[in-house]
Formats: structure tokens, C-alpha cells, sequence
């Protein structure tokens, strides 16, 4: 896999793969948007030549702000501690929605800024700083010891391994076990954890109030992520989050959806996973997936796309079953 393709994959998001090259590049800001009344979406920047930030939710309470999941860079988080001070209050409580990078790496900046704020994520963010995170450390140490690494990855690389090291600042504090009703900063929330599906623990939180689903990277756009998953039980996932009787839900990257978007984003799932079953050209099942999806996301985006399933065709989806099935339980 070359390193502009990894990068497109999102693989240094995930700590799995290849280590790209990180770049200088900066992301454009983007507005901090209202998704319903007491929910706002701060979009998650992907940049070329860049690593990602996740989406970031945030709920008001009575208490004072839930931020579900807090990017990766330094100006993401600074946007959340922006708008929640602009608000006049505080956050209470972050969720993590599970362990890549792109998603916990702002919990020590917002902690530095709020040292009694609560963290709550699923054990799996434990288990992850013993295994991936521990290999993917390894492996940007190597490439910072190349000579031949140029001195702006260096340094992004070694913004990464900053993150790694402030494990302690990253953990949680309340480890959520399983599915049932929370009180949290004034609110009672729904909130899920879906065992081996993206990751080994992903969570979701669904508000009543406002019938909006958080989702994390149970769904993701312009395509779903692999590197971690365990494909069939990410489907089964998908399948039990639409019971909830959401209005809107909010993914882990890209646009918010309403209901039937949802659906059809779960419906292009299962016929992509079919697809990659079959034998179909990858190609084909890339064109499919963008004929049921391509309106969820920019025109731009379909290139990325493309490029981005055909590596997981050969990474994930058709690869040997060790390697395809690796995060799956026995």
C-alpha cells in the first residue's frame, strides 16, 4: 500500500497499517453547526496530507456540556472549549466513542482545562494502549529514526506519539459495560456499546429529547472504516441501532442523516459486504456503493472513495480469512 493511499484510508487514524507520511498541511475551521435544540455538531476536518479529527457532538444539560469524542488536533479541541465557554457553562462529562486517536486525542487538552471533568469509554480503550496503540508508537518511533523521513512528518509523528503518551490524561474514568439508561449533566441518556463491531467497544448515545443518535464510527462517510472491524458483527450493530427511534443521527465522519438516509447507508452495508462476498470486480462494488451512497457526501469525495475500498477489497474484504476475520471472535 503506498503511503498517499494509506493516508487516504484514514489508517494512521485507526493505529493499523503502514505508517504514512503526516504532513504540514492545516485544516480549514468550520462552524460548530446546530443539529436540534441542545445538540450542536462540530464537524471532524479531513485534510490531505493530514490525519483527521472525528466529529464531535455536544450536548447541553442542566449541569453543563456532554462532548461526545474530541478529535485529534490541538485547534479541534480548542474549538470545543471555544463554544462551550461562549455558552456561559462548562463540560461535565466527555464519551469516547471508542480509541482511535481521531476521537480521544483532545481528552487531555480539555482536562488540562477542566481537571474534574468525567470520562466515560468502554474498557476496550484500555486494551488498546497494551496492543495497537503500543504497535503504532513502535512503528512511528521507526519511521522518525529514518533518515529519510522528512523533518515536518518527524514532527507531526512525534505529535502522535505525544498523544500516546498521555495515556493517563486519554483513559477513562467510568468504563461503560453494556446497554442502559444514563444520568449524566443533568440528562438521562440511552447509552449503547456495540462489542466488536468497528472496534473492540463502541459506543453510542442516544437523547431523547432531541431523538438524536450519536453514532461514532458505526458509521462513517464518503465509506465505512475496516481497518479495525469485525465486518458481520458491524452489520448485526448496525441492523440494532435502527430500532432506536432516532430522527437524526450523527456519524463518526461526514454529514448528519436523517432516518432514511440511515437506512439506506445500512441497506448499501450489507450489499457491499455481499458484494466482496461474491466475485465481482471491486470496482463493481465500489460503483455500487457509491450509486446507493454518492448523495450522502460531496461529489469531491467519490474519488476518495474508491481508492479507499479498493484498499480495504485487498486489505480487509477479500483477504485471507486470518486477516480479514482478525478482529472477529473466535
Amino acid at each position: 500500500m503506498s503511503l498517499r493511499l494509506c493516508c487516504c484510508a484514514l489508517l494512521l487514524a485507526t493505529a493499523r497499517g503502514p505508517v504514512c507520511a503526516a504532513g504540514d498541511a492545516e485544516a480549514t475551521p468550520v462552524p460548530v453547526e446546530r443539529v436540534a435544540q441542545h445538540v450542536y455538531l462540530l464537524r471532524g476536518a479531513y485534510t490531505s496530507g493530514r490525519q483527521p479529527d472525528g466529529n464531535t457532538v455536544l450536548f447541553t444539560g442542566g449541569a453543563g456540556w456532554i462532548v461526545f469524542d474530541t478529535g485529534r488536533h490541538p485547534e479541534h479541541s480548542e474549538r470545543i472549549l471555544d463554544f462551550v465557554r461562549a455558552s456561559g457553562a462548562r463540560v461535565d462529562a466527555i464519551v469516547n466513542s471508542h480509541w482511535h486517536l481521531d476521537h480521544i486525542g483532545g481528552n487531555a487538552r480539555i482536562r488540562a482545562n477542566q481537571p474534574d471533568v468525567r470520562i466515560y469509554a468502554s474498557p476496550a480503550v484500555d486494551l488498546a494502549f497494551a496492543t495497537g496503540l503500543k504497535d503504532y508508537r513502535s512503528r512511528l518511533q521507526s519511521r522518525i529514526d529514518d533518515p529519510k523521513s522528512r523533518a515536518a512528518d518527524r514532527q507531526a509523528w512525534r505529535r502522535e506519539i505525544a498523544l500516546i503518551d498521555s495515556a493517563a490524561q486519554l483513559r477513562p474514568d467510568v468504563r461503560i459495560g453494556g446497554t442502559r439508561d444514563r444520568q449524566i449533566a443533568g440528562l438521562r441518556m440511552r447509552f449503547g456499546l456495540e462489542v466488536d463491531a468497528v472496534t473492540g467497544g463502541d459506543v453510542w448515545i442516544y437523547d431523547r429529547r432531541s431523538r438524536v443518535l450519536a453514532a461514532g464510527d458505526l458509521v462513517t462517510l464518503p465509506v465505512p472504516f475496516f481497518d479495525t472491524a469485525c465486518a458481520v458483527r458491524w452489520s448485526a450493530a448496525l441492523a440494532g441501532l435502527e430500532d432506536l427511534p432516532f430522527e437524526r443521527l450523527v456519524p463518526g465522519h461526514g454529514a448528519v442523516l436523517g432516518r432514511h438516509q440511515y437506512t439506506r447507508y445500512r441497506m448499501a452495508f450489507d450489499a457491499l459486504l455481499g458484494c466482496a462476498a461474491g466475485s465481482a470486480p471491486a470496482s463493481v462494488c465500489a460503483d455500487a456503493w457509491i450509486a446507493a451512497t454518492g448523495d450522502l457526501y460531496a461529489a469531491s469525495d467519490q474519488p476518495r472513495a474508491r481508492e479507499m475500498l479498493g484498499s480495504y477489497f485487498s486489505q480487509r474484504l477479500r483477504a485471507p480469512a486470518e486477516q480479514r476475520d482478525r478482529h472477529c471472535p473466535p
